[in-house]
């Protein structure tokens, strides 16, 4: 797991760093896939406890074939804690990090994934995916990634 560099993660004010997982893998995970990132998700699921964004459960239900495997699906998700990933103060940062990004050049296609980003870089997640777009915030934002 990446660590995080002159972070105080002692004493009782420390809150713990999770893994926010995102839907790029767990796509891959419920289609059967075997990547890097779908062993990584095993791995981590058996040893700690797992957060899932809300915006990642709409993005994941959305692929659903029918009601019924929606949900089926959502069952499997919801044995993981759901955390609702913008808030007013939330979305002013994303759109702050979008924005350092494009003044150097990098576009990231799609909202949900800024917001995810930045939702893990000011609560001190670490983010497990398999989506190129989060590949700059972890170079130029600081994202953590496992």
């Amino acid at each position: 797991m990446g660590g995080r560099s002159g972070r105080n993660a002692s004493g009782p004010a420390a809150a713990q760093v999770l893994i926010l997982v995102d839907s790029s893998v767990w796509i891959a995970h419920l289609r059967g896939h075997r990547t890097s990132s779908t062993a990584k998700l095993e791995a981590e699921a058996r040893r700690q406890p797992l957060l899932i964004g809300d915006l990642i459960v709409l993005e994941v239900l959305q692929g659903a074939r029918n009601e019924e495997d929606a949900a089926r699906i959502e069952r499997a998700l919801r044995r993981y804690s759901v955390v609702p990933l913008l808030s007013a103060e939330l979305a002013s940062r994303a759109a702050r990090n979008y924005r350092t990004l494009r003044g150097r050049g990098i576009t990231i296609r799609k909202t949900a994934d800024i917001i995810i980003g930045t939702f893990c870089i000011e609560n001190h997640h670490v983010l497990l995916h398999d989506d190129k777009d989060f590949v700059p915030m972890q170079k130029h934002l600081g994202l953590v990634v496992a």
